[in-house]
């Protein structure tokens, strides 16, 4: 049987070099050196919307079939992660002059929206195993991306706290994320999960991840 921690230094592994295409992203250089306009910071909450409102909608399913401890407290755990996430991007649109009516009329770019079907998908059809991988692989790009644009939204462009709110939430992940995504992953395991489909959900979401970025520039 595969074990957990061996297979997922396997899959950060071979996407290491998709993690470093995130992580090299020129949208987070430009937005320091005060470059993005804000069309574009506009387009990224308009975006992020439409993902973060399914992704809570993807999550809830999760939890809702959860039929174990490990999965139901994992998810749980995630649930009011992703709920706040969506209080607090209505922070960010409102420092833009944006309110939610106008982000539920934007249109979406295809591109940008592959994530958040990935994470329906997986919420839909796939064992809680590979969401929980595909997380555990996905939010430690996302997350350090988003404290440097924390960071730049208030060097370059005048935001307060509660205008990049949305992003210091994911800058800092909480320390017990990454051990009950883990519980989860090995009694996956345990129960026959396929480390071929594991790696695969891992795979996806992290390349969607960088079409995601790709798309705003």
């Amino acid at each position: 049987m595969e074990n957990a921690d061996r297979l997922l230094r396997k899959i950060a592994g071979e996407l290491r070099p998709v993690e470093e295409k995130i992580l090299c992203h020129p949208f987070a250089p430009a937005l320091e050196r005060g470059e993005i306009p804000r069309e574009k910071l506009e387009i990224f909450a308009g975006e992020q919307y439409g993902i973060i409102t399914s992704d809570l909608r993807s999550v809830a399913h999760l939890l809702a079939r959860a039929g174990t401890k490990a999965t139901q407290g994992f998810f749980a755990f995630v649930l009011p992660g992703e709920q706040a996430a969506l209080r607090n991007l209505l922070g960010f649109a409102a420092a833009l002059g944006m309110n939610e009516e106008t982000l539920s009329g934007y249109r979406q770019q295809a591109a940008a929206q592959a994530y958040k079907a990935c994470m329906a998908w997986l919420a839909l059809q796939r064992p809680h195993s590979e969401a929980a991988a595909a997380f555990l692989v996905n939010f430690p790009a996302w997350g350090q991306l988003c404290g440097r644009i924390s960071i730049a939204l208030k060097a370059e462009y005048g935001f307060n706290e509660e205008g990049v709110a949305f992003f210091e939430g994911f800058a800092s992940p909480a320390p017990e994320f990454g051990e009950k995504a883990r519980s989860v992953i090995a009694e996956g395991l345990a129960h026959g999960d396929d480390p071929a489909g594991i790696h695969a959900a891992c795979r996806l979401l992290q390349e969607y991840e960088l079409m995601f970025w790709d798309s705003l520039m």
